[in-house]
């Protein structure tokens, strides 16, 4: 069967308790559970701050009401409509700074321990993100103790990831152990394009997922998932492509639109348009730019065009809603009132619903963002891009 998974969420707070500072309070478990299953139609959620005793802790007081069902292979299932992967987002100390990776566990005893193991690293565990006195390849070793799978986060991205600001080969932080590496995610600002021009990612699976620090930011960017079951031991086998799991599609914003796709300069505000790699204002003249997506993987790119191998999945370039000119909250919700969820407005409606629904106009917008026709001011330096009608 087909599910649609965004594996990089993140909590804003757990037993009342801060967890992720960067995200929203109303970034609950309970909260993201009722997001994905009646607003935005996610069959399964990565939620990545589990070290958090915090988080564990009210992850263990579902178990106990019943609430959350533990899978034999692996995950949590709530409410029999959506599956929980347990995820703790770990920053690593690397020679040229430092770089987030994802650690995923199938049951919650194995993250438990995980959380107890970590804390040796980690100043404080209850806190997400936070940054552990090891390299990624120590880390790996521990994850792979445990039985559980690291996947590189966002990765391209200019602060704390692996290519952005780190190295310019993953195969450089994990050395001969980058076998053990199956996944990465591509991040923000970054597609399967872009990718594919570094010759070392060919064997590996690409996910697309939204890092959300918001309830709506979830599914920005997600995955459509062939599984025989929504658990991990399949999605596990997914990442791996093998036993007829796989991933069928990433989707996700265009290039674009992502908050570091071009250099951006923080003394005069220019965000390039020239000819990449930009590494120096042209405007002021700045050395002290933050250097884009685009910029970046021109830089360190060792294919001159992207191959890409078999098993790469098509990516399905998506404008999310809330993006889209003329689409409010308001509309937003009438819309999910209408149609059930965002992505069946996204990916199953007409024209013609759409029009009955919410009028010509707007129905004609969210149209023109399926098929790519609406015009896009480039992001940068942690602004997003923006979308615009255009004559067509």
């Amino acid at each position: 069967m087909e599910y649609f998974a965004d594996l990089h969420v993140h909590i804003g707070e757990a037993k009342k308790q801060p967890v992720k500072i960067t995200a929203s309070r109303k970034l609950t478990l309970g909260n993201i559970c009722d997001y994905c299953i009646n607003k935005k139609g996610i069959d399964i959620v990565g939620i990545v701050d589990c070290a958090s005793p915090y988080v564990l802790q009210e992850i263990s007081d579902y178990i106990k009401m019943g609430e959350l069902i533990p899978l034999s292979g692996g995950g949590l299932r709530y409410k029999d409509d959506l599956t929980i992967i347990l995820g703790a987002e770990i920053e690593t100390t690397e020679i040229n700074g430092a770089a987030h990776s994802i650690a995923f566990f199938p049951h919650y005893g194995q993250m438990k321990d995980f959380s107890e193991l970590i804390s040796n690293y980690i100043t404080n565990i209850t806190l997400s993100s936070q940054k552990a006195r090891l390299a990624a390849r120590d880390l790996l070793k521990i994850v792979r103790n445990l039985d559980g799978e690291l996947v590189p986060a966002h990765v391209f991205t200019p602060f704390k990831s692996f290519y952005g600001n780190c190295y310019d080969r993953l195969s450089t932080a994990f050395e001969d152990e980058l076998r053990y590496i199956t996944t990465v995610e591509l991040g923000l600002s970054a597609d399967t394009e872009f990718a594919d021009t570094i010759r070392e990612l060919s064997t590996k699976t690409f996910l697309s997922n939204s890092d959300a620090h918001s309830l709506e930011k979830i599914a920005r960017e997600y995955n459509k998932i062939n599984l025989q079951f929504p658990d991990f031991h399949n999605l596990l086998s997914a990442l791996q492509r093998r036993d007829d799991n796989f991933v069928m599609y990433n989707y996700g914003l265009r290039p674009e639109l992502g908050k570091y796709h071009r250099t951006f300069c923080p003394d005069c505000g220019y965000i390039a348009t020239e000819e990449p790699p930009v590494k120096c204002c042209p405007h002021c003249k700045n050395y002290a730019v933050t250097l884009g997506v685009l910029d970046r993987i021109t830089l360190i790119a060792d294919l001159k065009y992207p191959i890409h191998p078999h098993h790469r999945p098509l990516y399905q370039y998506q404008i999310p809603l809330e993006f889209i000119p003329g689409i409010g909250q308001k509309t937003i919700d009438i819309l999910i009132q209408a149609f059930g969820t965002e992505m069946n407005v996204i990916h199953k409606t007409n024209r013609a619903q759409l029009t009955e629904v919410v009028g010509e106009q707007k129905a004609n917008n969210i149209v023109l963002a399926r098929e790519g026709k609406l015009g896009l001011k480039v992001g940068g330096g942690g602004f997003y891009g923006k979308v615009f009608y255009k004559n067509v």
